[in-house]
């Protein structure tokens, strides 16, 4: 999916996309006229939600598509019964850090070396929001 490699340094393979395609899984798209300007994949299980990915085309980002849809996601968690919702984001993502903390996410922990980058890996942070 070009949008996910435009966004990410390791995008999803079309394979991890087509098995977030059952019950559990959720997600909106957001379009700026027929153009794919951003998604997200949500997983719901058992009163937690967590956003699998998320992403807004980098000529779009800073337009507000990203807190839009992290909105969309957190309504989307709270309709289908989440009680606690999930993410883990990159460290050196302080953007994406800062709209989380904005949505209310809590930084919980860290996964050392979670993510590959160019060279080596970088830690994920896992945050938390309370419905």
């Amino acid at each position: 999916m070009p949008i996910e490699q435009a966004c990410h340094s390791h995008p999803w393979s079309e394979k991890v996309f087509r098995s977030c395609i059952d019950g559990r899984y959720f997600g909106q798209y957001a379009m700026k006229g027929d153009e794919l300007i951003g998604f997200y994949i949500g997983e719901y299980i058992l009163g937690e939600a967590t956003l699998m990915d998320i992403c807004v085309s980098p000529s779009q980002q800073g337009n507000g598509f990203g807190n839009a849809l992290t909105n969309h996601f957190i309504d989307q968690a709270k309709s289908l019964g989440a009680e606690t919702i999930w993410l883990e984001v990159r460290a050196s993502n302080i953007s994406a850090i800062m709209l989380y903390i904005n949505h209310g996410f809590i930084e919980t922990g860290r996964r050392t070396g979670y993510y590959p980058k160019e060279i080596g890996y970088e830690d994920a942070i896992v945050m938390k929001k309370y419905c």
